[in-house]
């Protein structure tokens, strides 16, 4: 059912995003763009979801800066993003997965499940897609974000140990970001860069959201899960109950089924 979670909350975000660029035609055209190259990406080709965000936000920076740009704007380097050290599997290359969903977490949890993914199903085959689609489970069940999911990640790679790394390592950044820069985040809320990559980067990041649904609906194996999932989406969407609710109900149905002896995902 986090498929239908993970639609739900891109959904949430849909309105209020549009509404910032509604009577802007440029803008909104670029909005829509933004959002859909995203969600193919996510639904596409995971583990390069970032460079996608990354580009959204480049672009419409410079579509809204162009003055300023070429003169004033110290670009990030972007050399971190293809690490060498992490080609092959080991603990190397959970440190960077784990960092890559701590650092890069726009716009929601659900943003990082495909890059996520990515190196944890089909790079590094720490878990099958049945595992990880329980794991992100885990993550909603859990208290806190979604991103939770890595500690299951990193059990799955190295036991015990690598839970706590993985966990360690993916919130590593975020306690960084607070730490460092809370004295600066009025000065960045007004700095005319920064809202206009996030003009780009936003929209993106719910299309990656959306996108991620896709994924995670890949990972459904039974087909008493496929009516627990339009179950849920009908609680969530049409009927508008809450995520907790529709958890437990759809925890309960797992539970049900497994008891009965029915067959269960691998």
């Amino acid at each position: 059912m986090v498929a239908a979670v993970a639609v739900h909350a891109g959904l949430a975000l849909l309105r209020p995003s549009y509404e910032r660029v509604r009577n802007d035609h440029a803008r909104r055209t670029r909005w829509a763009v933004y959002l859909a190259a995203a969600g193919a990406a996510a639904a596409l080709i995971g583990p390069y979801l970032v460079i996608v965000l990354l580009a959204c936000g480049l672009i419409e920076l410079v579509l809204q800066l162009r003055p300023a740009v070429t003169t004033g704007l110290h670009w990030m380097p972007l050399a971190a993003l293809t690490p060498k050290a992490v080609a092959v599997g080991g603990l190397g290359a959970l440190c960077w997965t784990a960092f890559k969903v701590g650092a890069l977490s726009y716009g929601g949890g659900f943003v990082i499940i495909p890059l996520m993914q990515g190196d944890a199903v089909d790079r590094y085959h720490w878990m099958t897609d049945g595992e990880f689609l329980n794991a992100v489970a885990l993550g909603q069940v859990t208290p806190g974000p979604v991103i939770h999911t890595v500690t299951a990640v990193g059990y799955a790679a190295a036991g015990v140990g690598g839970a706590l790394l993985a966990a360690a390592v993916a919130f590593a950044p975020s306690f960084a970001f607070v730490l460092a820069g809370a004295g600066r985040f009025d000065a960045l809320r007004g700095n005319a860069a920064v809202r206009a990559f996030l003009d780009g980067a936003g929209p993106a990041a719910i299309g990656a959201i959306l996108g991620s649904a896709v994924l995670l609906a890949a990972g459904v194996q039974e087909a008493w899960q496929w009516a627990v999932l339009a179950g849920a989406a009908l609680l969530l969407l049409a009927a508008r109950r809450g995520v907790v609710l529709t958890l437990l109900l759809a925890g309960a149905a797992g539970l049900v089924v497994a008891l009965a002896g029915g067959p269960l995902p691998r």
